[in-house]
């Protein structure tokens, strides 16, 4: 099977358990369960849990009897993408080519599911711990890369050094957000897989951080050469809101050449994990030359 099929039959799986958990989430309000399955059924790549099954499977596993887990990334994802849309976050109309959450819902409500988000993902976490030592060690992994050591201080970070001079930040601050806003939940999925697998955490963990930096900085490349209606969200607003980002603090040109260096440090890293990794292989590629 070549990538794009075998990439449709992991998306394809994801969209099919993600209807199953919005269906069934029971919300006691109309308005909670129609916001959240918004944005959550707003389809998208499903990066994160096409990832956590094609780890999965690339280390041996049977990626169609793990549910429950990749729900609980895409939930938490989603929820981010809720808030970080906010007027008091990156204040953005559109999301995956479609209003934003609080542009339809209002800010309230689209807090709110966002919230209802977050709490039905670590719903999912605990009962799965009842699994045994392989499924709490997944189950930290995404707590540790969702929270206050993770994609939470980056946000947080992101908001901090918005509007400050070159000089006064630059490559440490830079790096601490892409690190932790981006990197650590597109590395997350991966490592879950490994624990779950009970092998290669620490080489899935090391792709997952290269693999997360080259999608921040290829981010980072199309807010300023990329077109909305391709990536599916407004663009030039980082430039606008001072964001620091790694265009503004290298250039368009270092920032490219810094992207082919994190491809090539993905490509070796797959060189350590046991199995066949040709789909990670191809999908760094793709995420080097992607225009959305």
């Amino acid at each position: 099977m070549n990538y794009r099929d075998k990439y449709e039959e992991y998306r394809g799986f994801a969209e099919e358990i993600l209807r199953e958990a919005a269906e069934n989430m029971g919300c006691l309000t109309p308005i909670l369960q129609e916001g959240i399955s918004y944005s959550l059924l707003a389809g998208g790549k499903r990066i994160r849990p096409v990832l956590f099954l094609a780890m999965l499977e690339a280390l041996g596993g049977d990626y169609r009897t793990e549910k429950n887990f990749p729900v609980a990334v895409e939930c938490i994802h989603t929820y981010s993408l809720i808030h970080d849309d906010l007027p008091a976050m990156d204040n953005d109309d559109f999301r995956r080519g479609k209003p934003s959450n609080h542009k339809v819902y209002g800010e309230a409500h689209a807090i709110l599911a966002g919230d209802g988000l977050l709490s039905y993902a670590f719903g999912i976490l605990i009962d799965e711990c009842a699994r045994g030592a392989r499924a709490v060690a997944a189950a930290k992994t995404l707590s540790r890369a969702a929270g206050v050591r993770g994609m939470v201080a980056g946000q947080s970070a992101d908001l901090l050094y918005s509007g400050r001079p070159l000089g006064e930040v630059g490559e440490e601050e830079l790096r601490m957000i892409h690190t932790n806003k981006t990197a650590e939940m597109i590395s997350a999925p991966l490592e879950m897989a490994a624990n779950l697998a009970g092998k290669r955490e620490a080489e899935a963990r090391e792709f997952g951080l290269a693999l997360g930096l080259l999608f921040q900085i290829t981010d980072d490349i199309l807010d300023e050469v990329g077109e909305s209606e391709t990536v599916g969200k407004t663009l030039g607003k980082d430039r606008e809101e001072g964001k620091l980002t790694c265009v503004g603090l290298y250039g368009l040109e270092r920032a490219n050449a810094l992207a082919d260096e994190y491809a090539l440090s993905c490509l070796e890293t797959l060189k350590k994990i046991d199995g066949d990794v040709s789909f990670f292989e191809e999908l760094v590629r793709r995420v080097r030359g992607r225009n959305r």
